[in-house]
């Protein structure tokens, strides 16, 4: 089995510590005026964000998905230039987000159109260059899911059909998220290939426990950002009921923030791997469990 980086396909077996959730480079400026075009200076970003990579691969972590979508930053050549300088396994993905961070053909064009374009990137590379994304990557809004992002749940599930790549969805609500597994449902997608992005962003632990009931991934990624006591108390309560094999921890740190001075305040990737792992050990989870939700998974 093998997963796609921004360098190439690598065997799963060589991904060993993996954050799942990160960003390097964001710009939240707008689906319409965002892209390189002047907006920031590649070199830059590197000679920033390098030193993050670089002192979290120190600490033994291999693999890094970026999870900047389209038109929010992301910028392929610059991962792929940070990963051979770094030795990270970087993933990127295909897919849209959410208002406003869509361009106008995600409200004009159908599911099948939208779907074709991730495939394209999929089957020849993204942005006139030979890096794949290795996940779909998409967001919903809170609630009951509105027309365009029911329609990128679609398009997602059909890009998974034809491609086999896994869908996150940047959710943080629970409602939204068993919408979007019903939906996903009823496009033929197993819950199982579908990870709810933000899932510890619903404070009613139970929608977590739905969540992985349907059978899908239920994603910690505000490691570092929420008392450590929440996290445990709700990883515990997972693991309690049977889902450990659903489960995966990230951060959602970075970033090179577009349009702030060498790109505003980062946060480091160092929390999940300094911190939170000895708390783990602390509160009695074995060596067996932390590989399982941090390697395994």
């Amino acid at each position: 089995m093998f997963i796609q980086t921004v360098l190439g396909p690598i065997p799963v077996s060589e991904l060993g510590l993996t954050l799942p959730h990160e960003h390097i480079l964001c710009d939240f400026i707008g689906a319409e005026k965002t892209g390189r075009r002047g907006r920031y200076n590649p070199d830059e970003v590197i000679e920033v964000m390098q030193p993050y990579l670089q002192q979290v691969r120190e600490l033994g972590v291999k693999s890094f998905f970026d999870c900047t979508p389209m038109f929010i930053g992301r910028d392929v050549e610059v991962l792929a230039r940070l990963s051979r300088a770094t030795g990270l396994h970087i993933v990127t993905n295909t897919g849209l987000y959410k208002e406003p961070f869509l361009p106008t053909y995600a409200f004009e064009a159908s599911a099948d159109a939208l779907a074709e374009i991730w495939i394209k990137e999929f089957e020849e590379g993204i942005d006139g260059t030979e890096v794949k994304p290795g996940f779909i990557k998409i967001a919903v809004n809170p609630g009951s899911l509105i027309p365009v992002q029911q329609k990128i749940v679609r398009a997602a599930a059909r890009t998974h059909h034809a491609t086999g790549l896994t869908i996150a969805s940047h959710t943080a609500h629970g409602p939204a998220a068993i919408e979007t597994i019903d939906l996903l449902e009823a496009e033929k997608v197993s819950p199982k290939d579908f990870i709810v992005v933000h899932t510890d962003s619903e404070p009613n632990h139970e929608y977590h426990l739905q969540i992985a009931k349907r059978g899908a991934w239920v994603e910690y990624d505000a490691v570092g950002r929420k008392p450590p006591e929440e996290h445990l108390a709700w990883i515990a309560s997972l693991l309690d009921a049977g889902y450990e094999n659903q489960l995966l921890l990230s951060m959602d740190a970075g970033w090179y923030s577009v349009g702030e001075e060498r790109g505003g305040d980062v946060m480091d990737y160092t929390d999940l791997v300094k911190e939170f792992i000895p708390r783990m050990r602390e509160a009695g989870m074995t060596e067996e469990t932390i590989h399982k939700l941090t390697v395994t998974n």
